[in-house]
């Protein structure tokens, strides 16, 4: 990954709009062509990142889903930018609505058939060997041609095989974090989702306990 000289990095922000930050600093820019910059600091002196930067993950793990056919932001440069300590890297976003930005909307918080697909699609992922922690609505992107792909994949790991059970279960966890994302998730029971996932799984599941378990562990 190629150092970035600060008042290179400057140029290239100039007009850009923060769409993220924190204490430290921005973390997500986004510039004037439409195009956006995510910065990383490293937040320990030891460790992973020193070896493999989240930069670099971002830029190789887009690779990885679109070699796998998942639709994935198009990243452009990483670079590091040592006055500021941060990594950064360069994208075109992935086109399209978020799932929950779709379901903020009456007629799409009640669609079933895009319920289906979403469990259709977290199979696929888990038959691909995908792995993201990350998974929630706010990731996961209609794009204009109607297929579903991931965004914000600095946290992703991928397999050569597919996941096994309990990364799956494991997996369906994270997802509990957001309320609205879990009710909608859990319509008709969790039926339809669950169903479907279970349905395109490349494991035997019983789709009611899945169902229960994420109700449970919403619940506590």
């Amino acid at each position: 990954m190629r150092a970035l000289a600060y008042t290179d990095y400057e140029a290239l922000r100039s007009g850009a709009e923060v769409i993220e930050a924190d204490a430290s600093g921005d973390k997500v820019l986004l510039l004037p062509d439409g195009n956006f910059i995510k910065l990383f600091r490293r937040k320990r002196l030891i460790s992973s990142a020193v070896l493999f930067p989240y930069a670099k993950r971002f830029a190789e793990n887009a690779s990885q889903l679109r070699r796998r056919g998942i639709p994935a932001p198009h990243v452009l440069h990483t670079w590091r930018v040592p006055e500021i300590k941060r990594d950064l890297v360069h994208y075109e976003p992935l086109p399209g609505k978020t799932l929950r930005q779709l379901i903020g909307q009456p007629e799409h918080f009640n669609d079933l058939t895009l319920l289906e697909r979403f469990g259709e699609f977290v199979a696929l992922l888990h038959s691909k060997g995908i792995y993201f922690r990350s998974v929630h609505l706010g990731n996961v992107v209609i794009t204009p041609d109607n297929q579903i792909g991931l965004i914000d994949i600095a946290d992703l790991r991928t397999f050569r095989h597919t996941l096994p059970k309990n990364m799956c279960l494991r997996n369906f966890q994270h997802m509990r974090r957001y309320k609205r994302d879990v009710a909608w998730l859990l319509q008709q029971d969790g039926r339809v989702f669950f169903e479907s996932y279970v349905k395109h799984s490349g494991h035997e599941w019983n789709g009611a306990n899945l169902a229960e378990g994420l109700r449970s562990a919403a619940q506590g």
